[in-house]
């Protein structure tokens, strides 16, 4: 197995071929952030054993990457990560022309600081504020804790297996519907329960033949006939601001299930730190912490 220099080392080696050559990086201070900011990524990168180390980095691990960090920091963490990692595409592993950009990820847990739940009446309020394909998409995402880009991703658990994750033997307690799994934020392919009467209207929409869809830059090979992503998401908010006179967007909807569940299994008598950990697995955390932010 190759041996690579220490993250460290790594980072600083690009660092200074970008300040070498045609003196990309002219700050001290913005190379020292960048510095420690590819540090992070290369500690990553040893951790999934990429081939050649940092510089062997794709524009697509990279996603990978900022997708999971998106889940533990704030947008300006994020965005300095990012712009990091393009530098070093644009001017030393030449992934990407100097024109290109790398996509820009939005910080979950700066977006969960921000929103706040739902409650089921709200939620019934708004759903009935919407055209029929979007309020199906509000009930199952209120339902399962899903994301707006997971409920393009939606296929039965018999067509395609979950990640393998340690995860508690109460996962789902008290829950009762229909396994299906989705494609969360860093590529975690998780288990979520439909209730049987969504599950059926979500069965009605089914593609005889699985469709390509696009939201905000990303491509998804999409099941079912059913709203998502940002025109999905757009669609909940604007209702919200309508029946209600505020809205928290649609991530307000994972609130809703985070606050939900850990009252019913807490109630079904696990302490509240099992509870935690359960939920955090069932929304594709697997880190008790974020899913805090959401007990707010």
């Amino acid at each position: 197995m190759a041996k690579f220099a220490s993250p460290k080392k790594q980072s600083a080696s690009v660092i200074k071929k970008m300040q070498g050559r045609d003196n990309v990086i002219s700050s001290v201070g913005t190379a020292r952030n960048y510095q420690s900011a590819l540090t992070r990524v290369a500690e990553w990168v040893q951790g999934a054993r990429i081939p050649v180390g940092l510089r062997g980095l794709t524009p697509e691990q990279a996603l990978h990457y900022l997708e999971q960090r998106a889940q533990q920091v704030g947008q300006s963490a994020l965005n300095m990560e990012r712009q990091a990692i393009q530098a070093m595409f644009q001017h030393v592993t030449g992934h990407l022309s100097e024109g290109q950009t790398l996509r820009v990820v939005k910080s979950e847990l700066e977006e969960a600081l921000r929103s706040r739940a739902y409650t089921r009446d709200q939620v019934d309020l708004v759903s009935q504020a919407q055209q029929e394909r979007n309020a199906l998409s509000t009930e199952l995402a209120y339902a399962a804790g899903l994301r707006a880009h997971e409920l393009l991703t939606l296929r039965r658990a018999d067509e395609r297996a979950p990640d393998s994750r340690p995860t508690r033997s109460e996962k789902f307690l008290g829950r009762q519907g229909e396994l299906y799994t989705v494609h969360g934020k860093g590529g975690l392919v998780r288990h979520v329960v439909i209730p049987k009467r969504l599950a059926d209207q979500l069965e009605a929409l089914r593609f005889d033949v699985a469709r390509l869809v696009i939201d905000r830059g990303i491509h998804y090979q999409q099941s079912y006939n059913l709203a998502g992503g940002q025109p999905w998401s757009s669609s909940y908010s604007a209702a919200s601001a309508r029946v209600l006179g505020w809205s928290t967007g649609a991530h307000g909807l994972r609130h809703s299930y985070a606050q939900e569940r850990m009252g019913e299994l807490q109630r079904s008598g696990l302490s509240r730190p099992e509870a935690l950990e359960i939920v955090s697995q069932e929304l594709g955390h697997f880190r008790p912490q974020i899913t805090e932010v959401y007990l707010r």
